[in-house]
């Protein structure tokens, strides 16, 4: 089982009690932690898309840059215990702004939880948890953009459709 005193990308503190105690029994709902690559950590993020043939010292390059962006990553994993693999991750980004007295805007990206532990309420928790680390740092207000067939969940979630999603890609393989 992950061990609860390794390095972690935020603490786990921010993660409160309220999105944690209606997962099932035997999963466990915590920061992404440097240990994480042979989690499985990487597997479950290419449920949502490529991840490419990226390497543990690559991932661990990637989760120190994170790290060093203080309090702009909150990463978070859904464990199960028994295994000790990852099975839902999902990631809040923090924008800090000009406007709105210098306001913070949190933003929802990579949430998945893999396909054979879908349908246990594993997502909302993890939503649930996103969310409220949010509003714990001082968001103003939480955004997050989806697929159409995905809308009905994230409604379930609290979230409301504001907008149209626009996107310019450069790379096509990304």
């Amino acid at each position: 089982m992950a061990s609860q005193t390794e390095e972690t990308l935020f603490p786990s503190s921010l993660i409160p009690q309220k999105a944690t105690k209606g997962l099932p029994q035997g999963f466990l709902c915590r920061p992404l932690q440097r240990t994480d690559f042979a989690r499985g950590h990487l597997a479950v993020l290419a449920h949502l898309a490529p991840t490419g043939a990226t390497t543990e010292a690559q991932w661990i390059a990637q989760y120190e840059w994170m790290a060093r962006c203080n309090g702009t990553y909150f990463i978070v994993v859904l464990v199960d215990e028994e295994r000790d693999v990852i099975v839902g991750t999902g990631t809040l980004t923090l924008e800090r702004n000009f406007m709105l007295n210098l306001g913070k805007q949190g933003h929802i990206k990579d949430v998945v939880i893999t396909a054979e532990q879908q349908g246990k309420g594993l997502g909302i928790r993890l939503i649930q948890a996103l969310d409220l680390i949010g509003e714990q740092l001082g968001c103003y207000k939480t955004i997050l953009d989806c697929e159409p067939k995905n809308e009905a969940f994230y409604r379930k979630c609290g979230y409301e459709r504001t907008g149209i999603d626009m996107q310019h890609c450069y790379n096509q393989t990304a």
